[in-house]
């Protein structure tokens, strides 16, 4: 698959005729919500976890020098924790463009985490999602390599320093543990 994913993530039609649509974030959508939505709640979705292991090629680094933004890995025993936006269906229009390095439009069930009896509440959405099998995946490295390259990258939308710690700091704020993304932070204030 190549890089800028755009044209395929339009021809999905899974949520035509919809006022709304529910769209799960949980890397920089959950931090920079720089689109129209109508409504905004903590979510999670099972059988994910939370990786730096995408490339960046457009927003955190270079063609030259990408740099390390994040993607879901399947885990079957995993619960990745974001934010769901309520969004008319009008947003998938710059979101595609923003997300087209290497992210699909994917089907998934979210939970929303803001109900007296959390986990009970589930709504049908999208997540955009970066497959091993795009050209800007990087995989697993070691931690300490992760926040090497993730120090040392900057591109268009700024240093990749800043996406790492946005992210880390709201997880932090809406509560939410995950150990891979603060222990990145950890190495790369450490250096």
């Amino acid at each position: 698959m190549s890089f800028d994913t755009t044209a395929h993530n339009r021809r999905m039609t899974y949520f035509d005729n919809h006022e709304s649509v529910w769209l799960f974030g949980y890397g920089s959508l959950i931090w920079k919500a720089d689109f129209d939505y109508l409504e905004r709640r903590p979510a999670s979705i099972r059988g994910w976890t939370r990786r730096f292991w995408q490339g960046s090629h457009d927003h955190r680094g270079t063609p030259e020098a990408p740099g390390r933004v994040v993607t879901l890995v399947p885990d079957d025993d995993a619960v990745c924790h974001g934010m769901a936006y309520r969004i008319p269906p009008r947003v998938f229009e710059p979101l595609d463009v923003r997300e087209k390095n290497g992210y699909l439009r994917v089907v998934t069930e979210m939970t929303f985490e803001d109900t007296p009896s959390a986990g009970s509440e589930r709504v049908e959405g999208v997540v955009y999602l970066a497959g091993e099998d795009n050209a800007a995946y990087l995989g697993p490295a070691d931690e300490a390599a992760i926040a090497r390259q993730i120090a040392e990258s900057h591109g268009p939308s700024g240093p990749n320093r800043d996406y790492l710690l946005n992210l880390a700091a709201a997880l932090r704020e809406l509560g939410f543990e995950d150990a891979h993304v603060f222990a990145l932070e950890r190495a790369l204030l450490a250096d």
